[in-house]
Formats: C-alpha cells, structure tokens, sequence
C-alpha cells in the first residue's frame, strides 16, 4: 500500500515540474520575433477572422495532401469493392467480378459521368501516380501467389491430355485473335502501333484463361477432387505457364519493333528461366525443408524470399518482359513443400488481395470509358470480340477434349472453364495499354468481353449441366449399397463441436434394425479462400472428429467444400445424397460460451470481475427465441429428412435426460429416449407432461407404458405446467421437438435461458432405401430411428 502512494506522489509531482518549467519556457520565448506571413495567408484565404473558418480551412488542406488523398482513394476503393464483390458472391458468381465492376462504377463510366465533381476530386490525375504505384506491387505479390499455387510435380503426371487441350486452347483463339486484328486494324489502330505488335496483343489476350478464378469455381463446385476437376485445373495451369512465356516473347516483340531484334530480349529471358530453375530453385528446396514450420519461419527468412521476389521482378523489369513475369517465375520456384507455400501465401495474401488488388482494380476502371462505344457500330464490334473470344477458347477445350476420349459433359465443361479469363486478362489489356499498343475503344471492347467471359462460366456449367444430369443408375446403386444403414450428415460449422455433434448422433441414432453411418461435411466460407489451402483445411477439420469416429467405433466418411452459400449447399448434400437424418450445431454464439472471459487486465477489478461472472453464469447472452430462425430454419423447412439443431451448453456426454412432451405429435421422442437408453446403461429419462397427455391421449400413453415396462428403473414421468429452471438445470441433456420449441421459447424465454444441451428435432417421415426415394413400402412409414410407427 505505502508503495503504490509514493508512485502517486513521484507521478504528481512529475507533473507539477513539467508544468510549470513548460510556462516559463513559453514565457521566455514570447521576446522572439516570429513572422505572420503564414497566419496572415491563413486568414485571407479563408476570408473571415473566426477561428473555425481557419479550423476549415486547415481541414480542406489537409484531405488535398498527398498522403490523405492517397487513403481517402484506398477507403473509397475498398468499400465499393468489398459490396460488389459480396453481391456477386451472393449470386454464385466469383468476387473478382464485382470488384472489376466496382473499379467501372469509380471510373469516368459512372462516377465520373453523373458525378464529375467528386470524380475529379477523388480521382485527380495528379493523385493517380502513387495509386498506380501502389497497384502494381498489389499485382507483384499476386503474381507470386499465383505462381506459388502451380504444382510442376501435377503438371509434369498429367503432361499428355491436358498440355494438349490447354495448347489447342491457346493456339486457336490466338490464330482467331489475330484473324480479327487484321480487320479492326486500319480502324482502331493504324496511327497508333504496328500491325504485328497490334496482332500479337489481341492474340493474346484471346488465349488468356485465369487460372486462380478456375481453380475457385471448381473448388466451389465441388469437382475438385473429380475428374473433370483435375483435367480443368491441371489444363488451365499449363495454359497460364504457356500464356505467360508468350507474353514475354510478346512484350520483347512490341518494345524492340521487330523479330529479330527481340531475339536478344528472348535469349536473355531464357537464360533468366534457366538461372531460376536450375540454381535458384534447388537452392530454395533447402530453405524450404529447413524453414517448413511456422515455428522457424521468422521475420528474417521472410524478407529473403521477398528480396528474391523482387530480384527476380526487377531482373524481368530490365530485359523488357515486365516484371510481372519475374514476380510470377519467383512463386513457381519455391520449394514444392504445401505447408511452407502456405505459410508464405499466409503472409503475402491477405495484404496482396484484400487491399492492393482492389486498387488494380479500379486504376483498370479508370482507362475504361464505356462512354467510348457510343454507336451501334462499336457495340457490334465489341460483340465480335466477344463472340471470338468465346468461340476460340470453347471450340479450343471442348473439341480437343472429346477428340481424347472425353465425355461430351466434361468436354463442354472443360471448354466453358477454359473460356474463363477474370484478372489476368485485365493484366495482359493493361500492360498492352501502358505499352500503346491498345487504343482506348479496343481496350474498353477487351474489359467488357473479360466480364462476360468470366461471368457466364457458373451459368453455363449449370446449363451443362441440366443437358447431361447425373445418371441415376449410379445414384441407384447407392442407395442399393446402403440399403438398410441409416445415414446420417454431420454438418460442422466449427470443427471444435465435431466430437460433441458425434457423441450425439452415435447415443441418439445408432439404432438396433439399423446400423449407423455418419458422413460428416465440413464448409469453409468464401470462394476467394485459396485452393492451395483446401487439402490442409480438409485435414485440420476432420482429425479430431476422425478420432472421435474411431473411438466411438462409427463408420465415418468425410466431405470437405467451399462455397459461399453454406445453408444451400449443405441442403442440397443432405437431399442429394438420401440422407435419414441432418445434425447440425446452433453455433458458439448459442452454445453458453461466455461472451467475456476473465482476462488478467480486469483480474484486479473487483466491480468488473463481478459482473462478468454473473454474466458468464446467467449465461444472459443466450437468446432461446431466435435460435430456430434463419439458417437452421432453412434447414429445417427444404431438407427432405429430419434435422436435429444441437445447442452445446458445455457438453461433457449424455446422463440425466429431460424428454419434453408438450403435444401428441411429440411422441416419436420417446423412441429416440429408448435409442439413449438402448445405447447409454447410465443414461436415466425423464419425461415431463406439460398438457397431461398421458390421460388424455392413447397415442402418448401407449408409448409411455411401453417404455416404461422396458425400462422401469431408468424411466420417471412427472406432470408439469411448465419447465422451471431449476428443473431444467437438473439435466445433462434434453429431447424437445422443433415445434415445441417454437411454442415454448417464446413464451418461457427467461426459464429457457437455462436449458441444458439440447437437441431439438424436427420429424421427417423417411423411408427405407428400395431403389427409388419418397415412396411408401407395403404402406408401413418407417420414422427417423428406424422402427415402425
């Protein structure tokens, strides 16, 4: 105590002196003579003597700085793309989409069209040099992520079929690119650039495909580990390694003005190549075997793959194949090892993407003046680019394909996925751009026919697929494999309540007629997550509920996805696939985790700590009545069997069971009780009667008297008006259904704050697997667990 006074008495007197010598500074200089020109300024811009309009002023002048412009552009740049880019995800199409669109909307199209004033404000074309700057290191580091997610070792086992359906879907709509340069030419280009550079850039920029938005829509349409899936990414990263090289060769081409003359730059870029494949490359399989953990991977290895990246940006820069080139060859030489590229992309991808790529995005959006094609003429000529563009990659992945030996279905969905060109068209348009070599209207035709192509991707693949569904002879034989297990999915939200959801489904579905098996699906949200991290994601989710699976000896399947809409997706698995019975979790929020947790800042604070514990123990934070609504109602209202919505409120296992039956059509929860005691000797049920059921309806008796004659040691039936919380404390675990919890929470909020863990039910009649879903058996329903009604 005497400690802690003298602190407060040395601080105060700290003050005191500082105070007090602060004024007799301040009092000694007023003898010095300081000019007013700058105050005097102040006041005769601002017109007025009033200290606010000086406070206004000073404002206004320092929004116009460099640096807060630059920011002012960076806040509006993100905000505008992050909304676009989540309504575009909302529609099941890619983000990059709406964060191109975004860059249009900020651009002199509509911005600057309807509001020129702020346009020219926000975007003054002497404020766009440190944006441009800043947008190119965006795409450096994007390239070396791109580069980083190419697997040689992939590209080398699939060499044969996909190096020839990603080459014919190069070379043809090159050929086709080049065939139409020769007729816009004289038109677009003639005074600006040389018919080969001219020809060379449209040819390109026709063979472009984007391999990481592929890459995304096949992770989200769940073909990643399919066949379709493997041809599609493997071709796409060919073509992305072939296309790149080209462009270089490209690049050498326009800048020196003819072949031969470019041949010095190519010589220089394959020594470039070599230099970094067969030195750099096994040097770095070194580091990567020593620093593959993120224990070890400090500050210091970091900078050093970033010096290589950008040596080898800057190397590129100076031979004249731009240093997106050497950005890009960097990632590919990084040691082949997912967990170290993973660490790296970890710290390279979020900064790279989330904030630096938007402003490519919008610095692209600025050059497009959709105010350019104002006739019918040059929106007709944009719809050739388009439909060349789209011919030429579709006739170049699909034909090829099918002559293969591919189905016709993964031919065309080849083809439509090959036709897929998102940002690194927009790349390849900009550096054409920046080089002259793309005048204005055609380099507006090109973003457009970009956003199509990409857009009509997800729509097509879905067309495709209504013109060649699945073939039900092979769903049938499923069902015939399965015939007499009961099959639950096991949707994990967080894979930490994975164990939990198991124990549930083993002591409350495994059944006697039946015998369980358990898929358990497992979505990360976001198609923009990086498919590089999709084999670890699957791993980490599932290796404790794999452990849980073992232990409780369940045979267990695993399914991992990303998507960005989880509710649907998990609908349609479950619908898909006939699954008897969908358990999911209500979510950390509803699941008694307390909203503070003690922490040792606020260990010392009585008053505080106080009112965190209550409220970790009240649990105050927990909200009965809005549990069933939105997702786990979507849920529950389209899948085709039953659902079980389980709030774990500390869940340690399954003893003192409360069964609540509030009306007639409840009364399929007593043969889930029988299932709990059935498969848990110590498991004790109580069964409450809240409307007196047992006298009055035979159906609620019956069942009743059945289980108690079965178990009358473990079974107690009480009559209740209503559930108080000392009752509901009491219990381990409780069996209410969906209805009945619609009724009652609303009602009882306060008391059902203290509910134990919950499973609420909503029943489905479902019916045995006999070759074709939804149709009744010799007129016997079969309920969800198995037994006869």
């Amino acid at each position: 105590m005497k400690s802690h006074i003298k602190t407060w008495i040395f601080y105060a007197l700290m003050l005191i002196l500082f105070s007090l010598f602060t004024y007799l500074l301040f009092e000694k200089a007023t003898s010095f003579n300081v000019p007013k020109h700058h105050t005097a300024e102040l006041v005769s811009n601002a017109q007025a003597s009033d200290n606010f309009q000086l406070f206004k002023l000073s404002l206004l002048n320092n929004v116009a700085e460099p640096a807060s412009m630059l920011l002012l552009q960076i806040i509006s740049i993100l905000i505008v793309s992050r909304i676009f880019g989540f309504l575009f995800a909302k529609m099941g199409q890619p983000t990059v989409i709406g964060e191109i669109l975004a860059g249009i909307v900020l651009g002199p199209s509509l911005l600057g069209y309807f509001y020129p004033d702020a346009f020219h404000f926000l975007f003054a074309p002497k404020s766009l040099g440190n944006l441009y700057i800043l947008s190119q290191i965006g795409l450096i580091l994007f390239m070396f992520t791109i580069g980083m997610e190419l697997n040689l070792s992939t590209l080398r086992q699939k060499i044969g079929e996909t190096y020839v359906i990603s080459h014919a879907s190069i070379l043809i709509p090159y050929f086709l690119g080049m065939l139409l340069a020769y007729f816009v030419y004289n038109e677009f280009a003639a005074k600006q650039t040389d018919f080969l550079s001219f020809a060379l850039f449209i040819g390109i920029s026709m063979s472009i495909t984007a391999f990481p938005v592929l890459a995304r829509i096949v992770q989200e349409k769940g073909l990643s580990k399919t066949h379709l899936g493997t041809m599609a990414i493997a071709s796409a990263a060919n073509d992305d390694v072939t296309a790149w090289c080209i462009l270089a060769a490209v690049i050498a081409i326009a800048k020196t003005g003819s072949f031969v003359s470019s041949l010095y730059t190519i010589g220089f870029s394959i020594l470039y190549v070599v230099i970094m494949l067969m030195v750099v490359r096994p040097f770095l399989k070194r580091v990567g075997e020593i620093y593959s953990n993120s224990e070890v991977l400090n500050k210091s290895i970091v900078a050093f793959l970033l010096l290589i990246l950008i040596l080898s940006a800057f190397a590129t820069q100076v031979i004249g194949i731009h240093a997106l080139f050497g950005a890009f060859l960097a990632g590919v030489v990084m040691p082949q090892l997912p967990h170290f590229r993973k660490l790296i992309i970890d710290k390279i991808e979020d900064v790279s993407v989330t904030l630096l790529l938007p402003l490519f995005f919008v610095f692209t959006g600025l050059r497009t003046e959709i105010g350019l094609l104002n006739t019918p003429y040059l929106w007709t000529i944009c719809g050739i680019f388009i439909l060349v563009a789209v011919t030429g990659k579709f006739v170049g992945g699909a034909f090829t394909a099918r002559i293969l030996g591919e189905s016709w279905k993964d031919s065309l969905s080849i083809g439509v996925l090959m036709n897929t060109r998102g940002l690194m068209e927009l790349i390849v348009l900009n550096i054409g751009y920046e080089m002259g070599i793309l005048p204005p209207p055609i380099f507006v035709m090109l973003v457009i026919m970009a956003l199509v192509t990409t857009f009509m991707t997800t729509p097509a693949l879905s067309l495709i697929n209504m013109i060649f569904p699945e073939k039900d002879v092979e769903k049938e034989y499923i069902i015939q494999q399965t015939q007499g297990i009961f099959k639950a999915m096991v949707a994990l939200g967080n894979p930490e309540n994975g164990k939990a959801l198991l124990n549930v489904a083993k002591t409350v579905l495994d059944g006697t007629k039946n015998s369980l098996a358990v898929t358990a699906l497992h979505i990360t949200p976001g198609t923009d997550t990086n498919p590089i991290y999709g084999e670890q994601f699957s791993v980490d989710s599932f290796r404790g509920v794999n452990e849980a699976a073992t232990e409780l000896n369940i045979p267990l399947e695993t399914e991992y996805k990303v998507t960005d809409n989880i509710e649907l997706e998990i609908v349609k698995s479950a619908n898909y696939n006939n699954f008897d019975f969908l358990l999911v979790g209500a979510g950390l929020s509803l699941s008694g985790i307390p909203f503070f947790k003690e922490s040792s800042m606020f260990r010392n604070i009585k008053w505080l700590n106080a009112i965190i514990n209550k409220i970790s123990k009240q649990q105050t934070f927990f909200y009965p009545g809005t549990l069933i609504k939105d997702k786990t109602r979507y849920f529950i209202e389209n899948t085709n069997c039953s659902v079980g919505v389980f709030v774990n409120r500390g869940f340690e296992g399954i003893t003192s069971t409360l069964v609540l039956i509030h009306d007639e059509s409840d009364e399929f929860l007593l043969r889930y009780a029988r299932r709990l005691i059935k498969n848990d000797s110590g498991v004790n049920i109580n069964i409450f009667d809240t409307n007196k059921l047992a006298s009055t309806s035979e159906v609620i008796r019956h069942g009743i008297h059945e289980l108690r004659q079965q178990f009358p040691d473990e079974v107690k039936v009480h009559k209740a008006s209503r559930i108080s919380s000392s009752i509901l404390s009491k219990h381990s675990f409780m069996l209410i259904s969906y209805q009945t919890w619609n009724l009652l929470s609303n009602s009882d909020k306060k008391e059902f704050e203290y509910i134990p863990s919950t499973l609420i039910i909503n029943k489905k009649v479902s019916r045995f697997h006999t070759g074709v879903r939804n149709k009744t058996v010799s007129n016997i329903s079969i309920d969800p667990v198995g037994e006869s009604l």
